[in-house]
């Protein structure tokens, strides 16, 4: 396991916070129960931070017109909708809910070329609201290649993640499974498919990014 570099800022800023802390209470408290709490207290939230910014190795799963998850979370929608920003019509969305304890890194899908990277201001809804897809700050991808034809992906900011990193660029061509962005503590990643695609995954079912195969392309 390594340490995603987008956390790096945020370890070395929460390490120095709790060790002024730590050194406030042993300065101005007598040493006892308190320090101690605060000390145990201090060691757990800085563990989840570190894990929140953890990259596990995984053996990736790959195939031409396999989609494959573009992060870990449980899946809250599967269902045919409309989608605006590119296609303008109807596609079919699978949405995937990352909560702070999940790997926050996101990847692509599928290999292609890049098509659309848009970032949107937005909202700050719960990432699970029905209209946080279209009304919270995002960020747009499109993936294409003659194989699978295009597939977007949407980037969701929730209640609490307000930071949204994306490495794409329209033009790129990029790999299955690579590295696409990041989104801190917590949020909602969407994928559009076309309209009557098999699914191979079920609501409420708990997925990987890199390794579980959302759909399988015709």
């Amino acid at each position: 396991m390594t340490i995603h570099k987008e956390g790096y800022p945020t370890i070395l800023i929460t390490l120095v916070l709790l060790v002024l802390l730590n050194g406030a209470a042993g300065y101005f408290v007598p040493f006892g129960v308190v320090n101690l709490v605060i000390l145990a207290a201090s060691l757990l939230f800085f563990g989840f931070i570190v894990s929140f910014f953890r990259v596990p190795a995984r053996q990736m799963t790959t195939g031409e017109k396999r989609v494959i998850a573009p992060a870990d979370g449980k899946v809250v929608v599967i269902e045919e909708t409309e989608e605006p920003e590119y296609f303008g019509g109807r596609r079919l969305q699978i949405s995937i809910f990352m909560s702070p304890a999940n790997v926050h890194v996101n990847r692509n899908p599928i290999a292609g070329e890049v098509k659309l990277s848009r970032y949107h201001r937005g909202k700050y809804l719960v990432a699970w609201h029905p209209k946080s897809s279209t009304e919270n700050e995002r960020h747009t991808v499109v993936i294409g290649n003659p194989a699978t034809g295009d597939i977007l992906v949407r980037q969701i900011a929730g209640a609490v993640a307000r930071r949204i990193v994306n490495y794409l660029q329209p033009g790129m061509q990029v790999k299955q499974n690579a590295e696409m962005g990041f989104i801190k503590f917590g949020s909602r990643v969407d994928v559009f498919l076309p309209p009557g695609t098999p699914v191979k995954v079920q609501l409420n079912e708990t997925v990987r990014g890199g390794q579980t195969v959302l759909a399988e392309l015709a």
